[in-house]
């Protein structure tokens, strides 16, 4: 059995956090639009790992039942 066999994969609605292009997916949002929100600078629902981005799923869940206009 190789890594690849080993490798479990997580349903995307029980991920704690999601990459980028997960999250376009996801919530339907383009990916420009979600970079510019987690470039700002009071962004809440981003995760760094290093230079790379997660977006905490349900943070952002939360977020957009807030928000009227993205």
């Amino acid at each position: 059995m190789n890594a690849m066999e080993r490798k479990k994969e997580v349903p995307i609605w029980e991920k704690y956090a999601l990459t980028v292009d997960e999250a376009t997916i996801y919530f339907n949002i383009g990916e420009n639009k979600m970079r510019d929100l987690i470039r700002e600078p009071d962004c809440e629902f981003v995760l760094y790992v290093g230079r790379k981005a997660l977006i905490k799923r349900t943070a952002f869940e939360e977020f957009l039942s807030k928000t009227d206009v993205v």
